[in-house]
């Protein structure tokens, strides 16, 4: 009897690999393996509907769903390394778990700040369990602290004003997701969160936390010398690939200066044989030759696809791919189609208020849309991303 694929990693990537291997018509043996002990669930809610306490349950799948596709799932199962040439999988308790396939899917966790005092009241938001407690106290709280403005921290300020808590938001760099989408869109984030009320103090870090004599945080000290009173605490200044557990395995990894993770091709293959890497912890090649990890919850499904077709010995399809990702925050969804980056030029095309359009370019052609509250605009411009288009064509067609 053939030993199983063993996937990784429980969470969207490795649930989405272990569908797409059913629904390929693959009937072999399929493990899915997660350290945390609740069943696969949905992250993106965790930061909105979740810690706002309007849904209770974001799980994905029910447990018989596994049952039904023969998936093993095994929760609460840590995996401690990997030996390639015997291929095998340790566990944390002492067991190892033999496999034909390996597929690593194993995700983020996220970044905790050096140097600040470890008090109660400061969280980190990753996983459920994470979401739990910060919604616990969030209904007590009178004034909060977010440290770093990315997607998590924006999000975070956006429902924790709508919980009527006061905010205090803390980024080092001049805007709100300048390292993402770059300043000028920065600046139209920064101004709808200061409308909504958030304190937002860009160019400053944290210097300290202040705490109680019962060791609880009431406040932080920042780096130009100012003090803020805050009862909450959340550290969002990212994460980083989970792949401690491969020291020592041979799998090539990316070095930390191209954002870490397992280095694959352009379906998920990995330096090593029968080993695969998917989701947020895979680093694949792109189309500029480049290989880069891309923390998308479309990307999850797509890599999916693409890996399950590629490991059962399928050719990949042609059909050019758009990235597509968004961030609810207040009352506007804001979508990116393409690959945006801070380094584009970018044309705002429509700036009325919360609701803004711009088109990123390089050398004068599109790399990406981005609207706040103009999905069809964004949508209908999918195609103009899948071939070469100058934004001075899409300008004049505009009128």
């Amino acid at each position: 009897m053939s030993a199983p694929i063993v996937i990784v990693g429980a969470g969207l990537a490795g649930l989405r690999t272990a569908e797409e291997l059913r629904r390929a018509g693959y009937e072999g043996e399929v493990v899915l393996l997660g350290d945390e002990k609740r069943p696969p669930y949905d992250r993106p809610p965790l930061s909105k509907q979740f810690v706002r306490g309007e849904i209770d349950d974001t799980t994905l799948r029910p447990p018989e769903f596994f049952a039904d596709k023969n998936i093993e799932l095994r929760l609460g199962t840590t995996v401690t390394g990997v030996d390639t040439a015997a291929r095998t999988i340790a566990l944390a308790d002492g067991d190892t778990v033999a496999y034909d396939q390996l597929i690593i899917a194993t995700g983020l966790r996220p970044r905790r700040l050096p140097g600040l005092p470890g008090v109660a009241g400061v969280h980190v938001l990753r996983a459920h369990e994470d979401a739990e407690t910060l919604r616990a106290e969030l209904d007590g709280a009178d004034r909060a602290l977010i440290i770093g403005a990315g997607f998590i921290g924006c999000e975070l300020a956006a429902s924790f004003r709508a919980a009527g808590v006061e905010v205090t938001l803390v980024e080092p760099q001049p805007t709100p997701l300048a390292s993402v989408l770059g300043e000028q869109i920065g600046a139209l984030v920064a101004r709808m969160h200061r409308d909504e009320g958030v304190d937002l103090r860009c160019g400053l870090g944290v210097d300290t936390l202040r705490a109680d004599d019962s060791g609880r945080v009431r406040g932080a000290v920042f780096t130009d010398g100012t003090e803020i009173d805050a009862d909450l605490v959340v550290v969002g200044v990212g994460s980083v690939p989970v792949t401690d557990w491969l020291a020592g395995s041979g799998i090539e990894l990316a070095d930390r200066s191209a954002g870490g993770g397992v280095l694959a091709d352009e379906v998920g293959r990995t330096s090593a044989e029968g080993v695969w890497a998917v989701g947020d912890v895979a680093a694949w090649q792109h189309d500029t030759g480049v290989r880069k990890r891309v923390e998308h919850w479309t990307s999850a499904g797509e890599q999916a696809k693409l890996l399950v077709t590629a490991l059962l010995g399928g050719a990949p399809p042609t059909m050019a791919r758009v990235p597509y990702f968004w961030s609810d925050q207040y009352d506007v969804k804001i979508q990116a189609l393409g690959t945006p980056s801070p380094d584009d030029d970018v044309t705002i095309v429509t700036d009325d208020g919360r609701k803004f359009l711009a088109y990123y370019s390089r050398d004068g052609i599109l790399t990406a849309v981005l609207g706040a509250g103009l999905t069809s605009q964004v949508m209908k411009l999918r195609a103009k991303l899948t071939a070469p288009t100058p934004v001075a064509d899409l300008l004049a067609a505009a009128g």
